[in-house]
């Protein structure tokens, strides 16, 4: 690699974020960001991160990483994060160059519709791919993990369950069932789209401070069984029962935690009720939340325009997204420019 150094190496990544249908919430190592606990998601097909890398000369290695996001240049924590991640890229390759960094989302950020998710994963393959590395799914899937714990759920396609292990070598994603299993669709209703003032990375070192973790963590092998079988089986009412406890039980900790994080709204409360009343009348619908206040109405597509018309009659939603289930990150273009 040093003797292409010489040259100007660059990529380009679509990838999508996820939604937690069984949530990852506190690790067991930080800084690796190995998960206390399995989590099943689904890829959001619909909803795109673009990520191009530029790797500069390395005759430039004393100047800075640069980060472009939405278009504007960012620095603070943002860059620090993404310089960190770049710098175990680097060192897989074995060079010292700067990058550029521009990413674009087509969704809110920071809003819990795991923006960090998508940017991660998308950043790791334009990272290695402008590196010429050729990951692996698993490999690309740990690399992406040590950005945001759930980017390594956006690496394979579909229905995904990440591995928590308990090492950075077995702590990986891997899909259980392709996009076209489940032809399920997320109606996210927006009702705050500002970035939330406390960030995932935060709120997973509080989660042991909360009593409510090791009970949650306890019951976890459960409901990821009952959520894989009900995939499997396209058994909507027992998924959405245990999507929605999985949910509550996560929000619970987190506002038990010390100190306590209160992402929901009291439109996202409202949204809560009025859906399970929804299904109650026979409508396939049920709630789950991130780290955030906007509300995933998850459906079958045959009800998706429904459930979103009437999602926006209601009070405080100020935009509905909707994604069907996606593939995986992809590479979009390769190349090396001489200079």
């Amino acid at each position: 690699m040093k003797d292409k150094m010489e040259s100007t190496l660059q990529a380009t990544a679509v990838s999508h974020p996820n939604i937690a249908l069984i949530k990852y919430w506190g690790n067991k190592d930080d800084k690796l960001r190995i998960a206390a606990n399995d989590s099943i998601s689904i890829n959001l097909g619909d909803l795109e991160t673009h990520t191009k890398v530029t790797f500069l000369p390395e005759t430039n290695s004393e100047s800075p990483d640069h980060l472009i996001l939405n278009g504007e240049e960012t620095t603070g924590n943002a860059l620090e994060r993404v310089s960190n991640f770049l710098d175990i890229i680097r060192k897989m390759a074995g060079i010292n160059a700067p990058a550029i960094v521009e990413s674009k989302n087509q969704f809110p950020t920071g809003a819990g519709i795991a923006s960090s998710a998508a940017a991660f994963s998308a950043l790791a393959l334009a990272g290695t791919a402008a590196l010429q590395l050729n990951l692996s799914e698993k490999e690309l899937s740990r690399l992406a993990r040590r950005g945001s714990g759930s980017a390594s759920r956006s690496i394979p396609g579909g229905f995904v369950e990440w591995q928590a292990g308990s090492t950075d070598e077995d702590s990986c994603a891997y899909t259980i069932a392709p996009p076209e299993h489940w032809n399920l669709v997320d109606c996210i209703a927006i009702v705050k789209s500002s970035h939330k003032t406390v960030g995932s990375t935060t709120g997973h070192s509080l989660a042991g401070s909360s009593p409510l973790q090791e009970g949650r963590l306890a019951d976890t092998p459960r409901r990821v069984v009952l959520c894989r079988n009900a995939i499997f089986q396209r058994d909507f009412n027992t998924l959405a029962e245990i999507v929605e406890l999985d949910s509550n039980i996560m929000h619970s900790v987190m506002q038990t935690s010390t100190p306590p994080l209160f992402y929901w709204e009291p439109q996202s409360v409202a949204l809560m009720k009025l859906i399970r009343e929804w299904r109650m009348k026979g409508l396939p619908v049920c709630y789950t939340l991130d780290a955030g206040p906007n509300v995933h109405v998850i459906t079958k597509a045959e009800y998706a325009q429904e459930v979103k018309h009437e999602l926006l009659f209601q009070k405080g939603v100020s935009e509905v997204l909707t994604s069907g289930v996606g593939g995986p990150a992809r590479l979009v273009k390769s190349k090396i420019e001489k200079r």
